[in-house]
Protein backbone atom coordinates (compact mmCIF):
# COMPACT_ATOMS: atom_id res chain seq x y z
CA UNK A 1 0.00 0.00 0.00
CA UNK A 2 1.27 3.29 -0.68
CA UNK A 3 0.50 6.80 0.79
CA UNK A 4 0.13 10.37 -1.07
CA UNK A 5 -0.22 13.35 1.17
CA UNK A 6 -1.15 16.51 -1.03
CA UNK A 7 -0.83 20.15 0.55
CA UNK A 8 -3.21 22.65 -1.23
CA UNK A 9 -1.13 25.88 0.54
CA UNK A 10 -3.67 28.80 1.06
CA UNK A 11 -7.00 26.33 0.19
CA UNK A 12 -9.66 27.85 2.14
CA UNK A 13 -12.36 25.02 3.36
CA UNK A 14 -15.21 27.11 2.36
CA UNK A 15 -13.65 27.90 -1.49
CA UNK A 16 -14.00 24.74 -2.37
CA UNK A 17 -17.45 23.50 -3.74
CA UNK A 18 -17.42 20.05 -1.80
CA UNK A 19 -17.74 22.40 1.15
CA UNK A 20 -20.36 24.19 0.05
CA UNK A 21 -19.07 26.69 -1.77
CA UNK A 22 -21.64 28.48 -4.19
CA UNK A 23 -19.35 28.62 -7.24
CA UNK A 24 -17.86 25.25 -8.56
CA UNK A 25 -14.42 25.53 -7.81
CA UNK A 26 -13.01 22.25 -7.29
CA UNK A 27 -14.91 19.04 -9.43
CA UNK A 28 -11.88 16.92 -9.10
CA UNK A 29 -11.23 17.21 -5.33
CA UNK A 30 -15.05 17.04 -4.86
CA UNK A 31 -14.68 13.74 -6.91
CA UNK A 32 -11.80 12.63 -4.48
CA UNK A 33 -14.03 13.44 -1.56
CA UNK A 34 -17.24 11.02 -2.79
CA UNK A 35 -14.90 8.50 -3.31
CA UNK A 36 -13.38 8.44 0.31
CA UNK A 37 -14.24 10.69 3.82
CA UNK A 38 -14.65 14.79 3.62
CA UNK A 39 -13.74 15.94 7.56
CA UNK A 40 -16.23 18.80 7.74
CA UNK A 41 -14.83 20.18 11.22
CA UNK A 42 -10.60 20.06 10.27
CA UNK A 43 -8.47 23.09 11.53
CA UNK A 44 -5.05 23.64 10.85
CA UNK A 45 -4.16 25.34 14.46
CA UNK A 46 -0.98 26.76 14.25
CA UNK A 47 -0.27 29.51 11.09
CA UNK A 48 1.41 29.98 8.20
CA UNK A 49 3.39 27.56 6.58
CA UNK A 50 6.05 26.67 8.28
CA UNK A 51 4.59 25.72 11.75
CA UNK A 52 1.39 23.95 9.71
CA UNK A 53 3.21 21.67 7.35
CA UNK A 54 6.25 21.35 10.80
CA UNK A 55 2.69 20.16 12.56
CA UNK A 56 1.33 18.10 9.73
CA UNK A 57 4.81 16.29 9.10
CA UNK A 58 5.34 15.23 13.00
CA UNK A 59 2.01 14.96 14.75
CA UNK A 60 3.03 17.37 17.22
CA UNK A 61 2.73 20.85 18.24
CA UNK A 62 4.14 24.17 18.59
CA UNK A 63 5.07 23.25 21.86
CA UNK A 64 7.04 20.22 21.01
CA UNK A 65 8.63 21.24 17.48
CA UNK A 66 8.98 24.72 18.51
CA UNK A 67 8.54 26.36 15.38
CA UNK A 68 6.21 29.08 15.31
CA UNK A 69 6.22 30.81 12.25
CA UNK A 70 8.07 31.87 9.19
CA UNK A 71 11.36 33.37 11.16
CA UNK A 72 14.86 31.94 10.75
CA UNK A 73 14.91 29.60 13.48
CA UNK A 74 14.38 27.79 15.46
CA UNK A 75 14.75 24.60 12.90
CA UNK A 76 13.47 21.36 13.49
CA UNK A 77 14.93 19.58 16.10
CA UNK A 78 16.68 16.28 14.73
CA UNK A 79 15.03 14.06 17.24
CA UNK A 80 12.00 14.76 15.97
CA UNK A 81 11.39 12.33 13.50
CA UNK A 82 9.16 13.44 10.19
CA UNK A 83 6.24 11.48 8.44
CA UNK A 84 8.98 10.89 5.17
CA UNK A 85 11.77 9.92 7.59
CA UNK A 86 9.69 7.26 8.99
CA UNK A 87 8.70 6.09 6.34
CA UNK A 88 12.17 5.79 4.66
CA UNK A 89 13.02 4.22 7.54
CA UNK A 90 10.28 1.36 7.26
CA UNK A 91 11.72 0.74 4.26
CA UNK A 92 9.04 2.75 1.40
CA UNK A 93 10.55 5.24 -1.31
CA UNK A 94 10.01 8.39 -0.44
CA UNK A 95 9.53 11.48 -2.57
CA UNK A 96 8.61 15.25 -2.89
CA UNK A 97 7.21 17.75 -5.49
CA UNK A 98 7.92 20.69 -3.32
CA UNK A 99 10.02 23.89 -2.68
CA UNK A 100 9.80 24.57 0.87
CA UNK A 101 13.56 22.84 1.38
CA UNK A 102 14.87 22.85 4.80
CA UNK A 103 13.60 20.50 7.23
CA UNK A 104 10.76 19.98 5.07
CA UNK A 105 13.13 17.94 2.99
CA UNK A 106 14.67 15.70 5.86
CA UNK A 107 13.66 11.78 5.03
CA UNK A 108 13.04 12.24 1.04
CA UNK A 109 15.06 10.10 -1.69
CA UNK A 110 14.19 12.44 -4.31
CA UNK A 111 13.28 15.57 -3.75
CA UNK A 112 12.21 17.34 -6.95
CA UNK A 113 11.67 21.28 -6.68
CA UNK A 114 10.12 23.59 -9.04
CA UNK A 115 9.84 27.22 -10.38
CA UNK A 116 7.67 29.25 -12.18
CA UNK A 117 7.78 32.41 -14.39
CA UNK A 118 7.26 35.32 -12.23
CA UNK A 119 8.24 38.07 -14.98
CA UNK A 120 4.56 38.33 -16.19
CA UNK A 121 2.45 40.00 -13.41
CA UNK A 122 -0.76 39.09 -15.27
CA UNK A 123 -0.12 35.42 -15.56
CA UNK A 124 1.73 33.05 -13.07
CA UNK A 125 1.28 28.92 -13.91
CA UNK A 126 1.79 27.56 -10.76
CA UNK A 127 0.21 24.60 -10.51
CA UNK A 128 1.51 23.63 -14.00
CA UNK A 129 5.15 23.38 -12.74
CA UNK A 130 3.99 21.71 -9.53
CA UNK A 131 1.78 18.86 -11.69
CA UNK A 132 5.22 18.43 -13.85
CA UNK A 133 7.26 17.89 -10.63
CA UNK A 134 4.73 15.51 -9.39
CA UNK A 135 4.53 13.57 -12.42
CA UNK A 136 7.99 12.98 -12.18
CA UNK A 137 7.91 11.82 -9.13
CA UNK A 138 4.76 9.77 -9.24
CA UNK A 139 6.85 8.02 -12.83
CA UNK A 140 9.78 7.54 -10.79
CA UNK A 141 7.79 5.75 -7.76
CA UNK A 142 5.90 3.73 -10.16
CA UNK A 143 9.31 2.44 -11.94
CA UNK A 144 10.78 0.80 -8.60
CA UNK A 145 9.72 -2.09 -6.54
CA UNK A 146 8.99 -0.47 -3.03
CA UNK A 147 5.76 0.94 -1.63
CA UNK A 148 6.25 4.74 -1.63
CA UNK A 149 5.18 7.85 0.12
CA UNK A 150 5.02 10.83 -1.68
CA UNK A 151 4.66 14.09 -1.02
CA UNK A 152 3.17 16.85 -3.34
CA UNK A 153 3.09 20.68 -2.73
CA UNK A 154 0.20 23.23 -4.97
CA UNK A 155 0.75 26.85 -4.08
CA UNK A 156 -1.80 28.18 -6.35
CA UNK A 157 -4.41 29.64 -4.19
CA UNK A 158 -1.74 31.77 -2.30
CA UNK A 159 -0.66 35.62 -3.57
CA UNK A 160 -0.49 36.27 -5.63
CA UNK A 161 -3.74 35.24 -7.60
CA UNK A 162 -2.69 35.36 -11.33
CA UNK A 163 -4.47 32.36 -12.41
CA UNK A 164 -3.67 32.14 -16.60
CA UNK A 165 -6.98 31.37 -19.25
CA UNK A 166 -9.48 30.22 -19.32
CA UNK A 167 -9.92 30.27 -15.63
CA UNK A 168 -8.75 33.99 -15.21
CA UNK A 169 -12.02 35.11 -15.88
CA UNK A 170 -13.51 32.08 -15.00
CA UNK A 171 -16.00 34.01 -12.01
CA UNK A 172 -15.59 37.65 -13.06
CA UNK A 173 -16.61 39.52 -16.30
CA UNK A 174 -16.99 43.10 -14.92
CA UNK A 175 -13.89 45.84 -15.09
CA UNK A 176 -12.45 45.41 -11.67
CA UNK A 177 -10.88 49.03 -12.18
CA UNK A 178 -14.03 51.15 -12.66
CA UNK A 179 -13.67 53.78 -11.00
CA UNK A 180 -17.07 54.25 -9.58
CA UNK A 181 -16.74 51.58 -7.30
CA UNK A 182 -14.49 52.33 -3.97
CA UNK A 183 -14.65 48.86 -2.21
CA UNK A 184 -11.11 48.61 -2.38
CA UNK A 185 -10.19 51.92 -0.72
CA UNK A 186 -9.78 50.13 2.76
CA UNK A 187 -7.07 47.93 1.16
CA UNK A 188 -5.27 50.81 -0.61
CA UNK A 189 -5.14 52.53 2.71
CA UNK A 190 -3.01 49.44 4.99
CA UNK A 191 0.32 50.69 4.10
CA UNK A 192 1.75 47.05 5.20
CA UNK A 193 0.04 45.50 2.20
CA UNK A 194 -0.37 47.92 -0.62
CA UNK A 195 2.71 47.97 -1.95
CA UNK A 196 2.96 44.57 -2.83
CA UNK A 197 -1.19 44.24 -3.89
CA UNK A 198 0.01 47.09 -6.23
CA UNK A 199 2.39 44.80 -7.72
CA UNK A 200 -0.03 42.42 -8.75
CA UNK A 201 -3.24 44.28 -8.86
CA UNK A 202 -2.81 47.76 -9.90
CA UNK A 203 -5.67 50.22 -10.09
CA UNK A 204 -7.85 47.67 -9.04
CA UNK A 205 -10.64 49.18 -7.46
CA UNK A 206 -13.25 46.48 -6.92
CA UNK A 207 -12.73 43.81 -4.26
CA UNK A 208 -14.86 41.29 -5.28
CA UNK A 209 -12.01 41.16 -8.64
CA UNK A 210 -9.02 39.17 -6.14
CA UNK A 211 -11.77 37.37 -4.35
CA UNK A 212 -13.13 35.78 -7.32
CA UNK A 213 -9.42 35.28 -8.88
CA UNK A 214 -8.77 33.38 -5.43
CA UNK A 215 -11.72 31.10 -6.82
CA UNK A 216 -10.17 30.90 -9.87
CA UNK A 217 -6.97 29.54 -8.61
CA UNK A 218 -8.52 26.81 -6.55
CA UNK A 219 -10.16 26.12 -10.16
CA UNK A 220 -6.93 25.87 -11.55
CA UNK A 221 -5.15 24.07 -8.99
CA UNK A 222 -7.97 21.55 -9.31
CA UNK A 223 -7.52 20.92 -12.75
CA UNK A 224 -3.69 20.78 -12.28
CA UNK A 225 -3.99 18.40 -9.55
CA UNK A 226 -6.59 16.59 -12.11
CA UNK A 227 -3.48 15.16 -14.44
CA UNK A 228 -1.79 13.56 -11.50
CA UNK A 229 -4.88 11.91 -10.49
CA UNK A 230 -5.52 10.77 -13.75
CA UNK A 231 -1.68 9.70 -14.04
CA UNK A 232 -2.68 7.45 -11.28
CA UNK A 233 -5.31 5.96 -12.73
CA UNK A 234 -3.49 5.23 -15.59
CA UNK A 235 -0.54 3.76 -14.46
CA UNK A 236 -3.20 1.44 -11.81
CA UNK A 237 -1.69 2.84 -8.97
CA UNK A 238 -4.79 4.68 -7.79
CA UNK A 239 -6.14 0.98 -6.11
CA UNK A 240 -3.37 0.76 -3.93
CA UNK A 241 -2.39 4.42 -2.88
CA UNK A 242 -4.18 6.15 0.15
CA UNK A 243 -4.42 9.46 -0.62
CA UNK A 244 -4.39 12.84 1.69
CA UNK A 245 -5.76 15.75 0.76
CA UNK A 246 -5.32 19.24 3.12
CA UNK A 247 -3.96 22.87 3.19
CA UNK A 248 -1.47 24.16 5.61
CA UNK A 249 -3.89 27.05 6.91
CA UNK A 250 -6.29 28.94 4.90
CA UNK A 251 -6.71 32.66 3.56
CA UNK A 252 -8.19 36.04 4.41
CA UNK A 253 -10.28 37.81 1.39
CA UNK A 254 -12.48 40.38 3.08
CA UNK A 255 -14.14 39.17 6.34
CA UNK A 256 -11.91 40.69 9.12
CA UNK A 257 -9.65 43.59 7.59
CA UNK A 258 -7.25 40.89 6.54
CA UNK A 259 -6.82 41.59 3.03
CA UNK A 260 -5.72 38.84 0.76
CA UNK A 261 -3.39 37.30 2.89
CA UNK A 262 -3.28 34.31 6.25
CA UNK A 263 -2.88 36.57 9.64
CA UNK A 264 -5.53 36.35 12.14
CA UNK A 265 -6.92 33.11 14.11
CA UNK A 266 -10.10 33.43 12.08
CA UNK A 267 -11.85 30.51 11.07
CA UNK A 268 -11.17 31.92 7.74
CA UNK A 269 -7.10 31.12 8.20
CA UNK A 270 -8.13 27.62 10.23
CA UNK A 271 -10.61 26.26 8.65
CA UNK A 272 -9.13 23.88 5.75
CA UNK A 273 -9.96 20.52 3.91
CA UNK A 274 -9.07 16.96 4.93
CA UNK A 275 -9.89 14.33 2.58
CA UNK A 276 -9.17 10.88 2.69
CA UNK A 277 -9.21 8.45 0.17
CA UNK A 278 -8.13 4.77 0.70
CA UNK A 279 -9.85 2.42 -1.52
CA UNK A 280 -11.28 -0.76 0.33
CA UNK A 281 -10.39 0.62 3.96
CA UNK A 282 -12.34 4.00 3.70
CA UNK A 283 -16.21 3.97 2.87
CA UNK A 284 -17.24 5.92 0.25
CA UNK A 285 -19.23 9.01 0.81
CA UNK A 286 -18.94 10.08 4.25
CA UNK A 287 -18.89 13.46 6.07
CA UNK A 288 -17.03 12.93 9.32
CA UNK A 289 -18.39 16.14 11.53
CA UNK A 290 -16.46 15.67 14.40
CA UNK A 291 -13.20 17.97 15.29
CA UNK A 292 -9.89 17.23 14.09
CA UNK A 293 -6.74 18.75 13.71
CA UNK A 294 -3.62 18.99 12.04
CA UNK A 295 -1.49 16.86 14.36
CA UNK A 296 -4.36 13.81 13.91
CA UNK A 297 -2.71 13.75 9.85
CA UNK A 298 0.37 11.66 11.41
CA UNK A 299 -1.12 9.21 13.66
CA UNK A 300 -3.51 8.58 11.54
CA UNK A 301 -1.22 7.27 8.33
CA UNK A 302 1.03 5.56 10.67
CA UNK A 303 -1.96 4.25 12.37
CA UNK A 304 -3.61 2.95 8.89
CA UNK A 305 -0.07 1.73 7.66
CA UNK A 306 1.08 -0.19 10.85
CA UNK A 307 3.87 2.27 12.09
CA UNK A 308 2.58 3.16 15.37
CA UNK A 309 5.27 1.54 17.30
CA UNK A 310 8.19 3.70 15.00
CA UNK A 311 7.30 7.13 16.72
CA UNK A 312 6.70 8.21 20.39
CA UNK A 313 4.88 11.28 22.19
CA UNK A 314 2.79 12.37 19.03
CA UNK A 315 0.13 15.21 20.21
CA UNK A 316 -2.32 14.13 17.31
CA UNK A 317 -4.98 11.14 17.66
CA UNK A 318 -5.31 9.19 15.12
CA UNK A 319 -8.83 8.86 12.76
CA UNK A 320 -9.30 5.56 12.22
CA UNK A 321 -11.51 4.97 14.44
CA UNK A 322 -14.13 7.65 13.53
CA UNK A 323 -13.67 6.29 10.07
CA UNK A 324 -16.49 4.09 8.72
CA UNK A 325 -18.42 4.55 11.74
CA UNK A 326 -21.61 6.48 11.55
CA UNK A 327 -22.05 6.72 15.17
CA UNK A 328 -18.78 8.15 15.91
CA UNK A 329 -19.33 10.75 12.92
CA UNK A 330 -19.57 13.41 15.19
CA UNK A 331 -17.12 12.71 18.08
CA UNK A 332 -14.13 15.01 18.18
CA UNK A 333 -11.18 14.19 18.39
CA UNK A 334 -10.72 16.90 20.89
CA UNK A 335 -12.88 18.77 23.00
CA UNK A 336 -10.93 21.91 22.00
CA UNK A 337 -8.61 23.42 19.58
CA UNK A 338 -5.28 25.46 20.91
CA UNK A 339 -4.46 28.08 18.15
CA UNK A 340 -1.36 29.85 17.39
CA UNK A 341 0.35 32.74 14.97
CA UNK A 342 3.44 34.20 15.12
CA UNK A 343 4.21 35.78 11.56
CA UNK A 344 2.36 39.26 11.34
CA UNK A 345 0.36 39.09 14.96
CA UNK A 346 1.69 36.63 17.87
CA UNK A 347 -1.42 35.35 19.22
CA UNK A 348 -2.66 32.40 20.60
CA UNK A 349 -6.66 31.12 21.35
CA UNK A 350 -8.76 28.29 21.87
CA UNK A 351 -11.66 27.26 19.71
CA UNK A 352 -14.33 25.13 20.86
CA UNK A 353 -17.60 23.90 18.98
CA UNK A 354 -19.24 26.87 20.66
CA UNK A 355 -16.54 29.56 21.37
CA UNK A 356 -13.68 31.25 20.01
CA UNK A 357 -11.68 33.32 21.61
CA UNK A 358 -8.51 35.16 20.54
CA UNK A 359 -5.29 36.81 23.07
CA UNK A 360 -2.97 38.89 21.13
CA UNK A 361 0.64 38.71 22.89
CA UNK A 362 1.63 42.00 21.54
CA UNK A 363 -0.08 45.01 19.79
CA UNK A 364 -0.78 43.89 16.19
CA UNK A 365 -0.84 45.37 12.94
CA UNK A 366 -4.58 46.15 12.70
CA UNK A 367 -4.86 47.75 16.35
CA UNK A 368 -7.06 44.77 17.36
CA UNK A 369 -8.11 44.53 20.81
CA UNK A 370 -6.39 42.18 23.56
CA UNK A 371 -8.90 39.83 23.57
CA UNK A 372 -11.63 38.69 20.95
CA UNK A 373 -14.67 36.47 21.76
CA UNK A 374 -16.60 34.94 19.28
CA UNK A 375 -20.16 32.70 19.89
CA UNK A 376 -19.47 30.77 16.72
CA UNK A 377 -23.19 29.05 17.39
CA UNK A 378 -24.56 32.19 16.44
CA UNK A 379 -22.25 33.81 14.95
CA UNK A 380 -19.89 31.61 12.79
CA UNK A 381 -18.14 34.53 10.61
CA UNK A 382 -16.77 35.99 13.87
CA UNK A 383 -18.15 39.66 13.51
CA UNK A 384 -19.31 39.82 16.99
CA UNK A 385 -16.52 40.99 19.53
CA UNK A 386 -18.48 39.76 22.74
CA UNK A 387 -14.97 39.83 25.50
CA UNK A 388 -16.55 43.11 26.97
CA UNK A 389 -20.23 41.63 27.10
CA UNK A 390 -18.92 38.65 28.25
CA UNK A 391 -16.09 38.84 30.48
CA UNK A 392 -17.31 35.15 32.63
CA UNK A 393 -16.45 33.32 29.21
CA UNK A 394 -13.57 35.48 28.53
CA UNK A 395 -12.05 34.07 32.06
CA UNK A 396 -12.98 30.64 31.76
CA UNK A 397 -11.40 30.02 28.51
CA UNK A 398 -8.38 32.15 29.77
CA UNK A 399 -7.77 29.99 32.38
CA UNK A 400 -8.57 26.28 30.23
CA UNK A 401 -5.96 27.58 27.83
CA UNK A 402 -3.41 28.96 30.29
CA UNK A 403 -3.49 25.12 32.16
CA UNK A 404 -3.45 23.59 28.52
CA UNK A 405 -0.50 25.84 27.82
CA UNK A 406 1.41 24.83 31.11
CA UNK A 407 0.83 21.52 30.77
CA UNK A 408 2.14 21.12 27.28
CA UNK A 409 5.54 23.52 28.84
CA UNK A 410 5.28 20.61 31.27
CA UNK A 411 4.88 17.77 29.06
CA UNK A 412 8.19 19.15 26.78
CA UNK A 413 10.84 20.78 29.23
CA UNK A 414 11.15 23.61 26.88
CA UNK A 415 9.59 27.21 27.39
CA UNK A 416 6.97 28.86 25.48
CA UNK A 417 8.37 29.37 21.97
CA UNK A 418 5.69 32.07 21.71
CA UNK A 419 6.83 34.75 23.78
CA UNK A 420 10.99 34.37 22.66
CA UNK A 421 10.42 34.10 19.11
CA UNK A 422 9.89 37.26 17.23
CA UNK A 423 7.80 38.49 15.12
CA UNK A 424 9.26 38.10 11.50
CA UNK A 425 7.08 39.85 9.31
CA UNK A 426 5.93 43.59 9.20
CA UNK A 427 5.93 44.76 6.05
CA UNK A 428 5.76 43.37 2.40
CA UNK A 429 6.23 45.28 -1.50
CA UNK A 430 8.40 46.91 -3.51
CA UNK A 431 7.67 50.77 -3.87
CA UNK A 432 9.91 50.45 -7.00
CA UNK A 433 7.93 48.33 -9.18
CA UNK A 434 4.59 49.14 -7.88
CA UNK A 435 4.91 52.71 -8.46
CA UNK A 436 6.15 55.02 -10.72
CA UNK A 437 8.98 57.10 -9.46
CA UNK A 438 7.39 60.30 -10.91
CA UNK A 439 3.59 59.08 -8.37
CA UNK A 440 5.91 57.72 -5.55
CA UNK A 441 5.33 59.69 -1.66
CA UNK A 442 8.12 61.48 -0.50
CA UNK A 443 11.20 59.14 0.05
CA UNK A 444 11.21 57.31 3.47
CA UNK A 445 7.43 57.15 3.78
CA UNK A 446 7.13 54.03 1.27
CA UNK A 447 7.30 50.03 1.74
CA UNK A 448 10.75 48.24 2.22
CA UNK A 449 10.23 44.94 1.73
CA UNK A 450 11.06 43.76 5.49
CA UNK A 451 9.93 39.67 5.11
CA UNK A 452 12.36 37.54 5.63
CA UNK A 453 14.28 35.44 3.03
CA UNK A 454 12.42 32.26 5.06
CA UNK A 455 8.89 32.37 4.11
CA UNK A 456 6.19 31.16 2.25
CA UNK A 457 6.00 33.07 -0.64
CA UNK A 458 8.37 30.61 -2.49
CA UNK A 459 8.55 31.24 -6.18
CA UNK A 460 8.43 35.00 -5.78
CA UNK A 461 11.92 35.53 -6.93
CA UNK A 462 13.93 38.43 -5.36
CA UNK A 463 17.30 40.23 -6.07
CA UNK A 464 20.04 39.19 -3.33
CA UNK A 465 20.34 42.10 -1.99
CA UNK A 466 16.66 42.61 -1.43
CA UNK A 467 16.65 39.02 0.31
CA UNK A 468 19.05 40.24 3.50
CA UNK A 469 16.61 42.75 4.76
CA UNK A 470 15.27 40.94 8.54
CA UNK A 471 13.32 42.43 11.32
CA UNK A 472 15.17 42.14 14.53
Amino acid sequence: MNLILISMDTLRADRMSCYGHRRITSPHMDQLATEGALFTHFYSPHIPTFPGHTTMFTGRDIYAHRVTGQAATPELDPDIPTLAEIFEQAGYFTAAADNLGRWFQRGFQRYETYSWDTSNMKVWRKGEAVAAASLKVVNEAASQDKPFFLFLHFWDTHTPYLPPAPFSRMFYEGNECDPDNRSMEPVWQFDNFKWYFNEWMPGVTDIEFPKAQYDAEVAYSDACLAHVLTRLQELKLDADTMIVLTADHGEELDEHSCWFDHHGLYDTNLHVPLIMRWPGHINPGQKIDGIARMQDITPTVLAAFGLWDRVHKLDGESLLPILNNPQNGREDVSEYVHITENTWMKKRGLRTREWKLIQALEPDIHGFPTHELYHLAEDPGEKRNLAVERPEVVAELMSLMEDYVSMRLSATGHEDPLPVQPIPLHHIGHMETAVPKDSRLEEGSGSADQKLPEGDFKGYERAEDERSAAVE
